[in-house]
């Protein structure tokens, strides 16, 4: 079968991705609904993504922040990003991805739509005021709750929670629709609107993903295994 991927990548020019938290597992940035997942551990609440709880009580936000920036700050692109980099060489190569890690622009893909945004700034929910990564990480770990040095609103991460809306879904549209392959890479697609995007994938429909998802009979190939794996097997045929 993974011959016959090496083909089909071989005889398309335009491939879209998109990635989900388990592209980032090797890296070893924990995903949300895997064995090990952060919902699963239930060391933190999926409430903290809230933007209703947030606004509310950020303190638990910001106490899963001091866990995640370090693990963040240190983690490398894993095999599958260089390969998706690497494929850039010989595609038109769009990524999607629902992940805030950077771990696409460390790898040095260039054609990134972050669905979700980033961790690069923050911004004051007050004023307005934007603040760089490195601003950010010292108001997170100087007090509980970051506020803003101006009129002290309190400071979020660019980053979507549950009940915002989603950044440049007209652009991921776009990509899947003009694509002639589609991959989704450690997505559960258990997320509105990301799960949505396989409407518009008209061409080979490819997952690859630890553990079956509700969409799996909706893909022309499905692999449910490592994505290093897979891609270290790929290449090899290519």
């Amino acid at each position: 079968m993974i011959e016959k991927i090496g083909s089909l990548i071989k005889s398309v020019k335009n491939i879209a991705v998109l990635s989900g938290a388990g592209i980032s597992v090797n890296a070893g940035i924990p995903d949300f609904r895997g064995k090990q997942g952060i919902y699963t551990l239930k060391k933190f609440s999926p409430d903290i993504f809230d933007i209703n709880y947030f606004f509310e009580n950020p303190k638990p936000f910001y106490d899963f922040v001091r866990d995640f920036y370090p693990i963040l700050e240190h983690a490398q692109p894993t095999f599958t990003h260089r390969f998706l980099t690497d494929l850039e060489q010989s595609h038109s190569v769009c990524i999607i991805t629902q992940n805030i890690d950077l771990l696409h622009e460390k790898a040095n893909s260039k054609n990134i739509i972050y669905l979700h945004g980033n961790v690069k700034d923050s911004y004051c929910t007050n004023c307005g005021k934007y603040f760089s990564l490195e601003e950010t990480k010292k108001f997170i770990f100087d007090s509980v709750i970051p506020r803003c040095d101006e009129c002290g609103g309190i400071i979020k991460p660019n980053i979507v929670f549950f009940g915002e809306s989603v950044i440049d879904f007209d652009k991921a549209v776009k990509c899947v629709s003009d694509s002639e392959m589609f991959f989704a890479l450690g997505t559960s697609f258990e997320v509105y609107p990301a799960n949505m995007l396989l409407e518009y994938a008209k061409g080979y429909k490819i997952l690859v993903n630890k553990d079956k998802t509700q969409f799996d009979k909706f893909f022309d190939y499905v692999f449910h295994e490592d994505l290093d794996e897979f891609f270290k097997k790929l290449s090899s045929v290519l």
